[in-house]
């Protein structure tokens, strides 16, 4: 989102202010299926609008300490790994003012961060990626580059999070991946991808109740 009422941050540009904001698309993997973390506005502009959580950019703070300030104060999550996704600048992307965005994403296990509506948010929730909403603002756009980069950044690292648990298959793996890709992965290509990338620690145990018994692996410290 581009405004967020007591946290505005304007620099002055000429004869005009512009607003430096920060938003973060918090994806995360529950019931099997890749969901994103949308806030509904409880103000105008878009009011009773869904949107992605954001806001301006705190003063005396950096990026990164900003947009988890913002989290924090719209949602009660804390501690998050981001990744840089993109700024946006257009002249007309907010209807009261000039707001340059930066935006970032987030992979989480929602289990693990309990979200509450705070300050001029009226609602909260958990969207399956494949059932959303229309977003107020451009966060549609935000939404889809988010993303993309998301996605790019999962084929070529090594990049889950949190959402595995210590020790697992490479069957559990691919499955994971390939929800979040939404696509189906080769199962040979995959697996030796992903060996040749020399993070995985063989624990030479099995899988107990699982047909096979699948060996599995925990990531290198």
């Amino acid at each position: 989102m581009s405004k967020v009422g007591p946290l505005d941050t304007a620099v002055s540009l000429d004869s005009y202010e512009c607003t430096i904001a920060v938003e973060c698309c918090v994806f995360g993997f529950q019931e099997n299926e890749l969901k994103i973390l949308l806030v509904k506005r409880g103000i105008e502009p878009f009011k009773d609008n869904w949107v992605i959580p954001g806001g301006a950019m705190g003063e005396g703070k950096t990026l990164t300490q900003s947009v988890l300030a913002v989290l924090e104060n719209l949602t009660g999550i804390k501690q998050l790994n981001l990744e840089q996704v993109a700024c946006y600048s257009d002249v007309e992307r907010h209807p009261v003012k000039r707001v340059v965005s930066i935006s970032f994403y987030a992979l989480v296990k929602p289990e693990n961060y309990p979200v509450i509506p705070k300050n001029y948010i009226s609602d909260i929730k958990w969207f399956s990626i494949n059932d959303l909403p229309q977003l107020g603002f451009d966060h549609d756009q935000l939404l889809e580059d988010a993303l993309k980069k998301l996605r790019s950044n999962l084929r070529d690292h090594f990049v889950f999070g949190e959402l595995l648990p210590d020790r697992f298959t490479l069957t559990e793996l691919q499955d994971l991946y390939e929800k979040i890709l939404d696509e189906e992965l080769d199962r040979r290509n995959f697996r030796k991808k992903i060996l040749q990338m020399d993070l995985l620690i063989d624990t030479n145990e099995k899988k107990a109740g699982v047909k096979g018994g699948p060996t599995l692996f925990e990531m290198k410290k």
